[in-house]
């Protein structure tokens, strides 16, 4: 009999539940909220709300899809945090409502376990999946990562941003062009159209593996600033090309600290996970550096980079097996752990 793991993801603006059989996918169903669009970011009050209107929904979605009934579910996996207070509690507290019901355990998940831990959501049988150890570059919107993956339940940080994160950069220089939320997507499109070459951002000088972009951003703020006063039209004349140098300098700072410690460490199996893996700059820098020095490369699906509720899912179905199974007490965190 196949174990059956339901996950519910509510950490930030997406709502979304999936269901996995023994570690291979079945459903996956997320709700966006575009409501955000018009703010230039997440308002925690709204997402929170709109939250519970489709926390119901989505998941009586995602169980119809898996072709399965409530009482064939064996463990409720959710995200724990870290994320949103009030769309942590959302999912929280209903995970908790339905374990009860149902009468079957409870497994939290930590957020960025799970987007470390997308690349074993299995399509089928046949996927392949890494082999630990690995080294995980993780890069979204709050988070800027190096993890060192020695199983499923032990990852060791070896680097991470000291203020912004990369996403937090390409969004924050995105609406200083005046492009709407979320503006990453945005400049990966826009790049693809621009000379990489044009214009030159500051990097960082920060020891170790420790990551830091807030002088990138004040040195793109600074070049609109001062080319501006000379002509009003710039951002509107070099859009495609201040995108593609923005995305090349984030790029290649993610690459010089996730480099070194691939060197350093001598891991040959190397992955990227989180929102800004999807991006087409880092997608492809990652894979061609593996090709060139021999490493296995795991890129995830553009589907599994954003918030979603299969990693989640694949994720609490490795603690259920190890039967880690949290209290149905525990509240929710808000902040960073791993």
């Amino acid at each position: 009999m196949s174990t059956i793991i339901l996950g519910i993801e509510s950490s930030c603006d997406d709502t979304s539940a999936a269901v996995i059989a023994d570690g291979v996918l079945k459903s996956n169903v997320i709700a966006s909220q575009k409501v955000h669009e018009n703010y230039g970011g997440v308002v925690p009050e709204l997402a929170s709300r709109a939250h519970q209107q489709n926390i119901v929904p989505v998941v009586s979605e995602a169980i119809r899809q898996a072709g399965i009934s409530k009482q064939d579910i064996d463990a409720i996996a959710f995200t724990r945090g870290p994320g949103l207070p009030g769309s942590l509690h959302v999912g929280t507290s209903f995970s908790k409502g339905l374990a009860l019901g149902l009468n079957v355990p409870l497994v939290d998940v930590n957020h960025l376990h799970g987007h470390v831990l997308s690349h074993f959501i299995k399509d089928d049988e046949s996927t392949e999946v890494p082999e630990f150890p690995f080294l995980c570059l993780l890069i979204s919107g709050g988070n800027s990562q190096i993890v060192k993956v020695n199983s499923y339940s032990d990852m060791e940080i070896l680097g991470q941003t000291i203020d912004d994160a990369a996403g937090e950069a390409f969004d924050k220089c995105a609406k200083s062009m005046g492009l709407p939320y979320p503006g990453g997507p945005i400049i990966d499109r826009m790049a693809q159209e621009g000379d990489a070459t044009r214009f030159k951002f500051s990097k960082p000088h920060i020891a170790g593996y420790n990551y830091s972009f807030s002088g990138l951003k004040t040195s793109f703020l600074y070049t609109l600033r001062d080319e501006m006063k000379l002509n009003p039209n710039f951002i509107e004349e070099n859009k495609n090309h201040l995108a593609a140098s923005l995305q090349k300098t984030i790029v290649d700072i993610l690459m010089d600290k996730f480099s070194k410690a691939v060197k350093d460490t001598g891991i040959k199996t190397i992955a990227i996970a989180g929102g800004v893996s999807a991006n087409s700059g880092v997608r492809n820098a990652v894979q061609e550096y593996a090709d060139r020095r021999h490493l296995k490369a795991f890129i995830p699906k553009r589907i599994y980079t954003t918030d979603n509720a299969a990693m989640i899912a694949v994720a609490g179905y490795y603690k259920f097996l190890d039967k880690k199974f949290c209290d149905i007490t525990e509240p929710p965190f808000a902040r960073v752990i791993i």
